[in-house]
């Protein structure tokens, strides 16, 4: 966790220097988890370990029934539950957490964690990317607004620019501990890694806004285009551009964090061949 600690460490730092405002306390901040969805969001973390062996050339079938119960135990939903309240309770203070609750207990902020939560947990990513970019599609036949809310929506949401950067330390944070663990040999040291990683950096940007695009137009199909436009003005305000900028960095920090422990873990794990 503290490679990507330092990556986020600006951005957490920022959002707490500048009033130096009281953080919340442990029961707020668990209603904040529950009203804004981020627990649930925190609990999806684990779908994203079906990408570890394709990150070694491998499959997560490779290692037959014992990928699942090593990754149930590495993404443990309680353990990130309060990995995250512990960051939390020293970074977010009490202003902020009162706005984003504000919106996020409002009749539209209901039904928009309902949509989201659904969207986290839902294991059908060609079913959402498939249904999605036909949504988008038809919204540039028809030259719709809706698009533009969209991006809107995205851009604030990652006001920070974290996203790539993210994606690619864990890359390395997971392969470095890999290799580390003797899971994998690896020639490149982590800096070759690093430049490896970022060679094609602007197709995988596009890539990852593109699938951002498609998958928000997924998630908020059932919206009108007034909510989505409400929902894109209240994600621009300051104090949820700083909330967001501060969740995003703790569900990186974490992810990283467990990344690395399932590279550890692998260890022990040798691919098996079920009869």
């Amino acid at each position: 966790m503290r490679a990507l600690r330092s990556v986020f460490a600006t951005v957490v730092f920022c959002l707490v220097l500048p009033g130096l405002a009281a953080a919340a306390d442990r029961d707020r901040l668990e209603a904040f988890l529950e009203v804004t969805g981020f627990d649930v969001a925190l609990e999806s973390i684990r779908l994203s370990a079906s990408s570890a062996p394709q990150m070694l050339g491998m499959e997560a079938e490779d290692f037959g029934s014992e990928w699942a119960r090593l990754t149930d135990e590495v993404f443990d939903v309680g353990q990130m539950h309060d990995m995250a309240l512990d960051i939390l309770e020293e970074t977010l203070s009490d202003d902020l957490l009162t706005h984003a609750v504000e919106f996020y207990a409002s009749d539209l902020g209901r039904r928009l964690v309902v949509a989201e939560n659904a969207s986290h947990l839902s294991e059908e990513d060609e079913l959402k990317a498939e249904s999605g970019e036909a949504i988008v599609a038809g919204l540039e036949r028809l030259d719709s607004p809706r698009l533009d809310y969209l991006k809107r929506m995205n851009a604030a949401s990652d006001s920070a620019g974290t996203g790539l950067r993210a994606i690619q330390e864990i890359q390395v944070r997971f392969l470095m501990a890999a290799a580390g663990a003797g899971v994998i040999g690896l020639e490149m040291d982590e800096a070759d890694l690093r430049a490896f990683l970022g060679r094609n950096e602007e197709a995988l940007r596009a890539d990852l806004e593109q699938g951002a695009l498609t998958g928000a137009a997924y998630t908020y199909q059932s919206f009108s285009d007034a909510d989505v436009l409400a929902y894109a003005e209240a994600l621009e305000h300051e104090d949820m551009r700083q909330v967001y900028d501060l969740m995003n960095a703790v569900q990186y920090e974490i992810m990283a964090n467990r990344f690395e422990a399932l590279a550890r873990a692998m260890q022990g794990l040798q691919p098996s061949q079920e009869l």
